[in-house]
């Protein structure tokens, strides 16, 4: 039975329409964000790097929310019809811990995977894009596009 490790909630201070997570040891990152970014907003919403892993928003600056999860093994897909975007990926990570990245540097949080040195396999979704891209044209709208990050040990 898959089960639920650790849960936390994450601001994030979208700008530029993009934001990252990546291994918190930097020296750790062979391009730490937001070098290799591709430069056309829009074109991915998830991209994996080598232990990073970069979001394309829908809003150009914002506060979006982020809930991560730990699982022990792959969780189940949530039946929800309300996500406008998913993607899956992988991450490794060394220290156990991955840093919130903005584009004018480290942003307020972190996400405790609890394990070091492992790979993990990552499903990302999305809501809010819509509303968010429209609001952001004309404000600094907080909490409107929010993500849920689930992780698991790969292999499992």
């Amino acid at each position: 039975m898959t089960e639920l490790v650790a849960r936390e909630e994450v601001r994030v201070s979208v700008e530029f329409h993009t934001f990252a997570l990546q291994e918190e040891d930097d020296m750790e990152v062979p391009a730490p964000f937001p070098e290799e970014r591709a430069d056309a907003p829009g074109e991915d919403f998830l991209t994996a790097y080598d232990k990073r892993l970069d979001f394309e928003s829908a809003g150009h600056t914002h506060e979006a929310a982020l809930t991560a999860e730990v699982w022990g093994s792959e969780p189940p897909v949530t039946g929800d019809d309300h996500w406008e975007a998913q993607g899956e990926a992988e991450i490794f990570s060394t220290t156990g811990n991955l840093s919130v990245e903005t584009m004018s540097g480290v942003g307020e949080g972190r996400v405790e995977l609890g394990r070091t040195d492992m790979l993990w396999k990552v499903r990302v979704s999305c809501s809010g894009r819509a509303e968010v891209a429209r609001l952001a044209a004309v404000d600094v709208p907080v909490g409107v596009e929010r993500y849920l990050v689930q992780f698991w040990p790969a292999g499992t």
